[in-house]
């Protein structure tokens, strides 16, 4: 992208910010400019974010139904996926499914709880439970 082109949008999903991203310059050379966002960056993100919070809303109906484990809701709650909360306690994807089973949830080890919770950036207590009212 040529520099000049760079979108300057003023993104909603920027907060106020801007992000440095690669641009070629009169001279052919590759430099880092900034840019607020542009349009299509911004919807896309947004329509990410909606999906995840409809994730979320049907995932607590499904821990307050009994279906699931509060796991399930707070992966979806701090707009993680299986695939990222695997990435980020190094954990496979099918014991992470394991544990969104409520009977198996409730036996696993606080060291498998701690993981999760600092994965999370939650503390194992709030893991354990659904909150009152869906965030």
């Amino acid at each position: 992208m040529d520099i000049k082109s760079v979108p300057q949008d003023e993104s909603s999903t920027y907060a106020n910010n801007k992000k440095a991203i690669y641009a070629v310059d009169e001279d052919g050379k590759v430099k880092v400019a900034t840019s607020s966002g542009w349009e299509a960056e911004e919807t896309a993100t947004k329509e990410a974010l909606y999906d995840l919070q409809a994730r979320a809303k049907d995932a607590y109906e499904l821990v307050k139904n009994g279906q699931k484990s509060p796991l399930y809701f707070h992966m979806y709650d701090v707009r993680m996926d299986l695939q990222v909360l695997s990435e980020s306690t190094g954990f496979f994807k099918w014991t992470i499914k394991r544990d969104f089973k409520p009977e198996k949830f409730a036996k696993i080890s606080l060291k498998r709880l701690k993981i999760y919770a600092d994965a999370m950036g939650r503390d194992i207590n709030e893991l354990q439970q659904l909150p009152k009212e869906e965030s």
